[in-house]
This record gives C-alpha cells, structure tokens and sequence, in this order.
C-alpha cells in the first residue's frame, strides 16, 4: 500500500512491515555508521555499502510506516456490502480484513529489535575449534628474513605459514610475539587463534598456534603471547605443525577488528 501524507479525517496506523524495516536499518547504521561492529562480521571496505543499505531501509520504512485510511476505504467497503446482499456482514468483514495486519505479524520485530539492541558476537573458539585452514604458501620453499630486533610481532598466518613450509627455517632463533584468543583441545593443549576472512564472516578459516610452556587463561580471552618457535615436523609435510614455547602471556583486549585478513 503506498504511504501518503494523512488528510483531515483520516486514521493513521502502523505497519510491521515499516517497523521491521526501521530497525533492521537502523541496526546497520548502528554498527558501521556510528561504531566499529561491523568488523565483527565483515571487511573494512564493505562499510560504506552498509551504510548506504541501511539508509535505504530507512527511506523505505519512512515512506511505508505510516499509512492513511479514509472515506474511500469506507465507500469500499459500503460497495462491498451491497453486493454481497444478505450477506453484507460477511462482506463487510472481508473488506476491513483486507487492511488489517495480523497482530502476530508483529513478533517478528523482537528479532530484529534484538539486533538493533544486542548485536552478535565476532566469531570465537567455536568456530575455530571446527575449521582449521591452512593458510599458505603452494609448496615448501625459503622465506624472507624477518625484520632486525626481537620481539618480531607476526600475524598467526604469517607464523604459521613459514613453521609449516619454510625450509629456510627463518623462524629459529628469534622471538615473536602473537595476538589472537585462546582455544583449548580435548587432549589438554591450547592454542592462540584468529579467524581470517577474504570477504565477511560467513567465509572465515580458523588460523592457530599451538602454546607451550604457559597456564592457559579461559576460552575466548584476547592474549598476546611472546616466544619462541618450537619445530615439529618437516616443513611442507603432513607431519609440521605451527608451536610456539611461550616466555609470556599477556591478556589484552578484544581488537575492534577481531580478525586477520587475507
């Protein structure tokens, strides 16, 4: 129905319909236009789309939230009910029920509601416990040397890549320093982990390091760790395995970015 500026005499009503549109764009300009939430779910550069999409979604809510019923409706309705001879207070029901929303249509705006209010999480140790990627190079093969001076701050990606491919073993003898939250295994062990997405969320490969030597602090906890490479395998086979000996753990916060980046 197409919404129109009410005249004298006209009853005015809301439409879930606009309210479900109102929010969920509000919920998008919540999290890109005026936070940094929607990195938890996609890439720097898709911000000024989401903007644009929820701007829309508002346009459109304005335009059909508010919607006028007038005389006309009521001659419908009249035209309706002599038609329908004896049977006019059928008709007259059936006409008023065509402008009626179902009072459930309007549960539909707790979620999103909920949304706008409560936006979910980054992904977690959840996912990274359930999808491993492995994040490298086609083939065993030598590296760059890492930059002068310790601690060297890597990326887990970039960690992991040269502890399972690197032949040139350029990880040894130098120590690094990672960031990410911790995960922990069924045998015991915990790792360091990140999520790295090309696109958004929906695409994300879990990245992790396996920790030693350190008191693993509780799921989910944003740590920076500094170390040393622990070699385990042969580089650019099955068998290796990215391990870091750790000297410190330090909690630290969620990043407003969570994830790496391919």
């Amino acid at each position: 129905m197409a919404a129109v500026i009410p005249r004298p005499g006209s009853r005015v009503r809301l439409r879930p319909q606009g309210v479900l549109l109102l929010l969920c764009g509000a919920a998008l300009l919540r999290i890109a236009l005026f936070s940094e939430l929607y990195l938890r779910y996609v890439k720097e550069g898709l911000r000024p789309y989401l903007v644009i999409s929820g701007t829309v979604l508002i346009a459109l809510a304005l335009l059909g939230l508010l919607t006028r019923t007038d005389d006309h409706d009521h001659d419908h309705d009249h035209d309706h009910d002599e038609d329908d001879g004896d049977d006019g207070q059928d008709g007259r029901s059936r006409a008023h029920d065509h402008t009626r929303n179902p009072r459930v249509a309007w549960l539909l705006t707790a979620p999103a509601l909920a949304l706008l209010l409560f936006p979910p999480p980054a992904l977690g140790s959840y996912s990274a416990e359930r999808e491993e990627a492995r994040v490298a190079a086609q083939g065993a093969g030598t590296f760059p040397e890492l930059p002068a001076g310790d601690p060297v701050d890597l990326t887990l990606g970039a960690f992991a890549s040269r502890a399972e491919w690197d032949t040139g073993a350029s990880l040894k003898g130098r120590t690094v320093r990672l960031t990410g939250f911790v995960t922990r295994d069924d045998d015991g062990t915990w790792s360091v982990a990140r999520l790295l997405v090309t696109c958004c969320a929906a695409d994300a490969q879990a990245l992790k390091v396996e920790i030693r030597g350190a008191t693993a602090p509780a799921a989910d906890t944003w740590v920076t760790v500094t170390g040393t490479w622990h070699p385990v395998g042969t580089p650019g086979s099955d068998t290796a395995r990215p391990v870091l000996d750790a000297v410190s753990v330090r909690r630290t916060p969620t990043p407003s970015d969570p994830y790496e980046k391919r």
